[in-house]
């Protein structure tokens, strides 16, 4: 266990607060149980309001870095909703354990959710992308002992997963960019 885990969560948040400078941000602790918690000790997920950077509430994971860095870098991640709600808090858990729990995922990855992303959505799935709403300054995050590189988990459906197998991720961004597409309403028409 590195020594740097608890100031990495710590500097992580920090510098999320930064960034959403102006907008109201609660650190969550999450109930992950205790088989959970040791995989993610330092797990908290921050719950970002609407402000002036944003009118969409942002949830960011800080802990993720500490569990699994890899000479210095590692990843966090951050979704993007419509409101405030536990289900995303625990989305957002869910996420992090499943990187951190043996399957890690990266940019152009992507993960099940095993159930729409709210009822009644047809976005079943997350692809971790570029943070495109937040752009490069939320993106990276300088470490005392390395970089975090927060990632976007962006709710997706089964067909758009199926595009991005057949034809690249770059492929499905085009589709999105020509659909314009608002991400984080979660009943948008699915763009394959």
């Amino acid at each position: 266990m590195s020594d740097a885990r608890v100031p990495a969560a710590e500097v992580v948040e920090a510098h999320i607060r930064a960034f959403f400078a102006g907008h109201a941000v609660e650190a969550v602790d999450c109930d992950l149980g205790p088989e959970r918690r040791a995989a993610l000790p330092e797990l908290r997920v921050l719950v970002v309001e609407p402000g002036p950077r944003s009118d969409s509430w942002a949830y960011v994971t800080a802990g993720c870095w500490a569990s699994m860095e890899q000479h210095g870098n590692g990843l966090e991640f951050v979704m993007t909703a419509h409101v405030r709600d536990e289900r995303f808090i625990e989305l957002m858990a869910m996420v992090a354990y499943y990187h951190c729990g043996g399957r890690p995922l990266d940019l152009e990855h992507s993960m099940p959710i095993g159930e729409p992303w709210v009822p009644g959505s047809t976005c079943d799935h997350l692809l971790i992308s570029l943070p495109y709403l937040h752009g490069p300054d939320l993106e990276h995050c300088p470490l005392p002992e390395g970089h975090a590189r927060i990632l976007w988990a962006l709710p997706v459906t089964t067909a758009e997963i199926e595009f991005r197998r057949r034809h690249g991720h770059e492929a499905l961004e085009q589709l999105f960019d020509e659909a314009e597409i608002i991400p984080t309403d979660p009943f948008r028409a699915s763009v394959a």
